[in-house]
């Protein structure tokens, strides 16, 4: 494969996310250079990526256009549109506060939407399939737990409707009102609790951690809350406490997953296994 080379001396870091760093040329304003971060920078990741979200926007989702792959140093880079004038959900969250509740109601009819759409089964993955490849892969899994995971996983009836697999408000953004779904390397079919567990590990479980915080751009306070108001317009009920239950137990299938798109590290694996332990006290 024949790529062109970027220096990267001639852009300028316009954002960060928790999987990679954009940059803008100010000779080209119509276009960003997004890297992935070093973890999921393998040229496999990138092209499945770049496949996954042409794929997807032949399924109807606006999402921003890719148009090639492309060298930086001795990393792989993206060249995609660039979306004028537009904000993550979470940054809107973060800088109008009042609007959290309106961003998470919000989220939620895409989220409907999403799930609601049938999915090339035949092309994209099935979530069930990545997340039992993750448990086996899992080194941060007890034995009694594995075996607790891999019967749950059995028991997830099939799906054969879309899900993002990066499922958070971090990767929606708005342009002139229009949302935009971004971060599209883990879109797949199957039960849509495989990305509700996914937010919940963003809005209740790592919302502890500062760093985590920090990429979101809000409060514990201001995600739990997003989580609160979404559980609420998702399931149409006040007490969503059933519903908390089941998105911890699809968090931890989420969580596995991981493993099959990166090798953690020893930390990450010890991080891992801490929260893991808390999360398995719902198969109780």
């Amino acid at each position: 494969m024949n790529m062109r080379k970027i220096d990267i001396s001639q852009w300028t870091q316009v954002g960060e996310g928790g999987n990679g760093v954009t940059y803008e040329n100010p000779e080209d304003p119509d276009i960003l250079l997004k890297v992935n971060k070093s973890q999921l920078n393998s040229l496999e990741i990138i092209e499945q990526e770049f496949k996954l979200s042409r794929a997807v926007a032949e399924l109807g989702f606006p999402t921003p256009a890719l148009h090639e792959i492309v060298l930086v140093g001795d990393a792989y880079g993206v060249i995609q549109e660039r979306i004028k004038e537009k904000k993550s959900l979470f940054r809107i969250c973060h800088d109008e506060p009042r609007r959290i509740e309106e961003m998470a109601r919000l989220f939620s009819s895409l989220a409907k939407q999403l799930f609601s759409t049938p999915c090339n089964t035949e092309f994209f993955p099935s979530r069930k399939q990545t997340a039992a490849k993750g448990l086996a892969m899992a080194a941060f899994v007890s034995r009694k737990n594995r075996t607790t995971l891999q019967k749950f996983l059995e028991s997830v009836p099939e799906n054969t409707h879309c899900v993002h697999g990066d499922f958070h408000p971090g990767n929606v953004i708005l342009s002139a009102g229009k949302p935009y779904w971004i971060d599209l390397g883990r879109f797949a079919w199957g039960d849509p609790m495989f990305d509700i567990g996914h937010l919940y590990l963003s809005c209740v479980v790592y919302s502890k951690m500062k760093q985590a915080r920090d990429i979101f751009h809000m409060t514990r306070g201001q995600l739990l809350l997003f989580w609160d108001v979404f559980a609420k317009d998702y399931t149409g009920l006040e007490d969503h406490t059933a519903f908390d239950r089941e998105a911890a137990r699809f968090a931890v299938a989420d969580m596995v997953s991981r493993v099959y798109y990166q090798k953690p590290t020893w930390l990450e694996n010890l991080f891992f296994r801490f929260q893991l332990g808390s999360l398995m006290n719902n198969f109780e």
